[in-house]
């Protein structure tokens, strides 16, 4: 399941990385749209080419006719949060698949090894193995002549370490978690104050002006908020393989150590 969801995450950033691409070579071939002179010609026109929009090119292209409407100025920041934080994202869940460790399996192993060849048998097996629970082993029995609490206190401390590992980039992905809808919003808010300056000065409440202008604005808070939302998604899977790894790490150091309590009695 792991590895199915890294690939679809890998398909998505990829599909989107496309989309972006076709939005800038759209956006940097339209030119300056002319003013509108009636507001109810204007409104029919609207609704007509969003339709036509629609019909032509289906979502993708209504998308990226939203994201060129909401301004390149605002629209551009909150694509690089989505982007580098599906990165940072993926490249966290490959890892963490990668980091994975059948614990019972490696337990078995090292028990066995003991028996034949000692503690050296032992960290051959920790060194062979992959992924931070067989680094913790290591680091273990590298101090098993010092005693039993050394190597409590040893794995105590390098599990630490290994879960600084695991959490590596988070603090990143959180940080667009949040950037990316206060982008949106202060879109907002810079866009209304842009709509009653041109209220201002026409001199006249224009339904044209008022929703074009509001349109424009409400862009920004629609992507930084679904910018937000994808990335919450990934964030909290994250998470749940932290979680499950901490737990998985914290059961077999106790199994572990009942190992070495074992030989130390034999």
């Amino acid at each position: 399941m792991k590895k199915v969801f890294a690939i679809l995450s890998i398909v998505a950033i990829f599909s989107f990385g496309s989309t972006m691409t076709a939005v800038a070579q759209d956006s940097t071939a339209t030119a300056q749209t002319t003013a509108v002179a009636d507001s109810a010609v204007s409104d029919s026109t609207q609704v007509t080419e969003a339709a036509a929009t629609v019909e032509e090119g289906g979502m993708h292209k209504s998308l990226k006719q939203k994201f060129i409407e909401g301004g390149a100025g605002w629209m551009a920041p909150i694509a690089f949060c989505l982007i580098v934080g599906l990165a940072l994202c993926i490249e966290r869940i490959l890892y963490l698949s990668l980091s994975s460790t059948n614990t019972k399996k490696l337990l078995t192993n090292i028990d066995e090894a003991w028996n034949t060849g000692g503690v050296e048998a032992a960290l051959e097996v920790c060194r062979n193995t992959r992924g931070p629970v067989a680094s913790i082993f290591y680091q273990g029995l590298s101090r098993y002549d010092e005693g039993l609490d050394v190597v409590e206190k040893s794995v105590a401390s390098y599990g630490g370490v290994q879960l600084g590992l695991l959490e590596k980039n988070l603090t990143w992905v959180s940080l667009f978690i949040t950037l990316a809808p206060s982008l949106g919003f202060l879109g907002t808010v810079v866009g209304m104050i842009q709509a009653f300056d041109k209220i201002q000065q026409v001199g006249d409440i224009s339904a044209t002006v008022v929703a074009g202008g509001m349109k424009v604005a409400l862009l920004t808070t629609v992507f930084g908020l679904i910018t937000a939302m994808i990335l919450q998604v990934f964030f909290n899977y994250i998470l749940t393989l932290i979680e499950s790894m901490t737990n998985e790490m914290e059961d077999s150091s106790i199994s572990l150590l009942d190992i070495i309590v074992k030989h130390q009695k034999k």
